[in-house]
């Protein structure tokens, strides 16, 4: 069964506030687009890439990826108005009749290939698998800005991405109601697996603010 990698570079990137969308940024040297299609390129249990992207910088995409001689890449895509749109667009562009995929946001470019090998592991016995990370901070529930309930940060994780799925359950659950951030909140809503918890790894940040652009050279610089 092949192993698809889909690549969500279609955010706009609004509570960054730069010039252009936060995954054309660069970080050591590279933009965070590059960074994060060289994380699936580079492993050889990958088979191919699909990456979806704002349609307004599909050329652009297109001529880093052809600049880059990425050999994975199978096709980009214009991405839609949610995250999960442009997600089942990710989805329903996989050809094979059922395969294992991993979406991964692009602005999360120092997933690492150890955490990466352990999804594609868990995918062998597992139809859904998400990678996090345990909460170190205190979370509360605030509703008209008032502390409503303090959870036990015990039992409570971060998540981060990729988010793994067999082919046939993701489809699935894009064809089924709810509106969530992420995929796996989709297939727990609809009841459609039981979803595996891969541990990440505290490294694996995703590019938000411009403060994580200082962060992330930082992380570069010390560990790739």
């Amino acid at each position: 069964m092949k192993n698809y990698a889909i690549i969500l570079a279609s955010g706009s990137g609004s509570r960054f506030m730069g010039d252009k969308p936060k995954q054309f940024v660069q970080i050591g040297g590279k933009t965070i687009f590059e960074h994060s299609i060289e994380i699936f390129e580079q492993n050889e249990r990958i088979d191919s890439i699909i990456i979806v992207v704002l349609e307004e910088y599909i050329n652009f995409a297109q001529d880093i990826v052809a600049k880059n001689g990425y050999k994975k890449v199978m096709g980009l895509f214009a991405g839609g108005k949610t995250r999960q749109e442009s997600s089942s667009i990710g989805v329903n562009s996989v050809p094979d009749e059922e395969a294992n995929v991993l979406i991964h946001d692009c602005a999360r470019p120092f997933l690492s290939q150890q955490v990466l090998n352990k999804c594609i592991d868990a995918l062998k016995t597992h139809t859904a698998v998400n990678v996090a990370i345990p909460a170190t901070d205190t979370i509360m529930q605030v509703e008209n800005g008032f502390v409503k309930n303090v959870p036990d940060r015990n039992s409570l994780m971060c998540s981060q991405t990729p988010q793994c799925f067999r082919l046939s359950v993701i489809k699935k659950a894009h064809k089924m109601s709810g509106n969530f951030t992420d995929d796996c909140g989709l297939v727990l809503e609809n009841n459609l697996a039981d979803i595996f918890v891969v541990e990440g790894e505290q490294n694996n940040i995703k590019i938000t603010y411009p403060s994580d652009v200082y962060i992330g050279n930082m992380i570069f610089c010390n560990n790739f």
